[in-house]
C-alpha cells in the first residue's frame, strides 16, 4: 500500500508539472501557469529584497532576474519531473527494475538517478526494466523527456525573441522623442512644421509594435521581470510617452487642423495597445491588481504637475511649427480626462519595478527640478 501511494504522488506530481509545461509554453496564457507564475513571484521578490543592499547598483542586481527565473523555471520543471520518476519507480526497483550490472540498490537517491537517466535524451541508463508495464513506464519517460526539452529549448528562444522586439520598440520610442523621454518632444519630431506626412509612418509602426508587445507579454509573462538599468527600457515608460502623445494630439493640437490625425487608426491603434498591456500588467503583476481609485479625480496638487505638463508640451509644439488648439482651458480640461484614465496605473507599476516616477516620467518631474510651474502655467486652472 505505501509503495501503491508512493507511486500515485508521482504520477500526480508528474501531470502537474506536464500540466504547467502545457499551460506556459502551449496554451501560453497571461495568469494561467500553476508553478511558472508562482517561481516568477518569489524569485522577484527575494530579488527586490537582496537587491536594495546593493545600494546604487541596485539595478544591475535586479536586471539579472529574468535570466535567474527562466533557469530556475526549468530546473524546477526537470527536478519535479525527476522526482516524480522516482516516486514511480522507487517500489520497483530489485525487482522489476533492476541494474545492468550487479546488485540492485533500492534507496530513493537510486530511484531519482534511475528516474532521471530515463528521461534524458543522451546516454544510456545503467537500468533496465523486465516487465511489461516498466518497459512503457521506460518509454513514456524517454517520450516525456524529449518533448519537454524540445518545449523548452522553443520557449527560451521566443522569450528571447519577444524580448529583443520589446526592446526595439523602447528604443524607438526614446530615439524618437530626442532621448528625452517627452511625449511633446515626440510629437514635435513627427510633426515638424505641422507636417505629419513622414511623421505618420513612424506613428503606425509604433501601434504595432505596442501591439505586439502586448501580445508578447500575454504569450510570455516572464517578459514583465526582465528589468533593465536604463528606465527607457521598461514597459512604463514606454507605455507612458504612447498614452501621452495619444493624449496631446487629442487634446493639444488644432482640432480642425488636425482632426484627421485624430481620428486615424494609427492613434487608435496605439491608444488602446498601450492600455490593454498598462492594464493587463498591472492587474496581473500587481499584488491587490488595478488601483480601485482608478476612476477618483487628482487631488489639486496633481492637477497643477499635469497642467503645467500640458502647458509646457503646448510651448514646445509651438516651437516646432504645429498649430495648437485655440482654446487652452478646453484642451486642458480633455489632457487631464486623458491623463486621468492611464496615470494611476503607471504610478502602480513603476515602483512595482523599482522605477521612480522621476525616470519614467522625466516631462514632468523636469518641470519640478526647476521649481515647479511658472506663472503663466500657474493662471491655467480648470473647473471639475
Amino acid at each position: 500500500m505505501i509503495g501503491r501511494l508512493e507511486q500515485f504522488l508521482g504520477i500526480v506530481l508528474i501531470l502537474i508539472i506536464l500540466l504547467d509545461i502545457f499551460l506556459t509554453v502551449l496554451y501560453a496564457r497571461i495568469g494561467t501557469s500553476i508553478v511558472g507564475y508562482r517561481v516568477g513571484r518569489l524569485i522577484w521578490a527575494s530579488f527586490v529584497t537582496a537587491s536594495k543592499a546593493f545600494g546604487p547598483r541596485r539595478g544591475t542586481v535586479l536586471s539579472f532576474c529574468g535570466p535567474v527565473i527562466l533557469v530556475l523555471l526549468v530546473g524546477v520543471w526537470a527536478l519535479g519531473l525527476t522526482l516524480g520518476a522516482a516516486l514511480v519507480m522507487h517500489p520497483e526497483l530489485g525487482t522489476s527494475i533492476r541494474a545492468t550490472n550487479g546488485d540492485t540498490p533500492t534507496d530513493f537517491v537510486t530511484a531519482m538517478y534511475a528516474g532521471g537517466t530515463s528521461m534524458a535524451i543522451v546516454g544510456a541508463s545503467d537500468f533496465t526494466p523486465h516487465t511489461s508495464s516498466t518497459r512503457l513506464l521506460f518509454l513514456l519517460n524517454s517520450l516525456i523527456g524529449v518533448s519537454v526539452m524540445s518545449l523548452t529549448l522553443t520557449y527560451l528562444l521566443q522569450v528571447y525573441t519577444a524580448l529583443q522586439r520589446r526592446n526595439v520598440l523602447a528604443l524607438s520610442i526614446h530615439f524618437l522623442s530626442g532621448c528625452t523621454g517627452d511625449a511633446a518632444e515626440l510629437l514635435a519630431r513627427l510633426g515638424p512644421q505641422g507636417q505629419f506626412s513622414g511623421g505618420y509612418t513612424n506613428l503606425s509602426e509604433l501601434g504595432v509594435e505596442m501591439t505586439h508587445a502586448k501580445e508578447a507579454h500575454h504569450f510570455y509573462p516572464v517578459l514583465f521581470y526582465f528589468r533593465f538599468t536604463d528606465p527607457y527600457h521598461s514597459v512604463s515608460r514606454s507605455t507612458l510617452v504612447a498614452l501621452d502623445t495619444v493624449s496631446l494630439i487629442k487634446s493639444a493640437l488644432d482640432d480642425q487642423k488636425y482632426r484627421w490625425l485624430m481620428e486615424t487608426g494609427a492613434v487608435a491603434q496605439l491608444w488602446e495597445a498601450s492600455m490593454m498591456l498598462l492594464i493587463t500588467l498591472v492587474n496581473t503583476f500587481l499584488p491587490r491588481g488595478a488601483p480601485s481609485d482608478g476612476g477618483a479625480q487628482p487631488d489639486q496638487q496633481t492637477r497643477d504637475r499635469w497642467l503645467a505638463r500640458y502647458r509646457a508640451a503646448l510651448h514646445r509644439l509651438q516651437q516646432a511649427g504645429l498649430q495648437t488648439t485655440g482654446d487652452e482651458k478646453a484642451g486642458a480640461e480633455a489632457y487631464l480626462s486623458y491623463r486621468a484614465q492611464w496615470d494611476h496605473h503607471i504610478s502602480k507599476l513603476a515602483p512595482s519595478m523599482a522605477y521612480s516616477m522621476e525616470e519614467i516620467d522625466p516631462a514632468i518631474s523636469g518641470l519640478e527640478s526647476k521649481g515647479g510651474p511658472n506663472d503663466s502655467l500657474s493662471r491655467l486652472h480648470v473647473t471639475e
